[in-house]
């Protein structure tokens, strides 16, 4: 059984694989299809847009969360393409991650010319 780090290896260089392939420009939803099937292609279990509920007060809200992929139930990708990677995107996968009490999160966004400046490894140190 894989642990998160060597997940987390697997998803960047699946994600390189993308980018080296289409390049950016495209639509986020492009990325997380090709992204998605690298990921299985690689042995992965890959789930995509994994709803994703809010339980408060012993409550559970559907409140319209959805995580892009979910790599192994260990690890959420949020998928971008967008100008830049902003503290919004930053809070929403932390949330993902404590939502799920997973500890290890990536925000990939592949609108950048060199893929390595739009990976982001998060920790959620619970």
């Amino acid at each position: 059984m894989l642990v998160e780090n060597e997940i987390g290896k697997e998803i960047v260089n699946c994600a390189l694989n993308v980018h080296k392939s289409l390049g950016p420009g495209l639509l986020e939803s492009t990325y997380q299809a090709c992204l998605a099937y690298e990921l299985h292609s690689a042995g992965l279990l890959v789930q995509k847009e994994v709803a994703l509920p809010v339980i408060y007060k012993d409550v559970k809200l559907e409140c319209g969360y959805r995580i892009d992929l979910w790599v192994n139930n260990k690890v959420i990708i949020e998928v971008k393409a967008v100008d830049a990677l902003n503290d919004i995107h930053l809070a929403q996968i932390l949330t993902y991650l404590k939502l799920t009490d997973n500890r290890l999160g990536f925000l990939i966004n592949f609108n950048v010319p060199r893929i390595k400046n739009g990976i982001r490894r998060v920790v959620n140190n619970l």
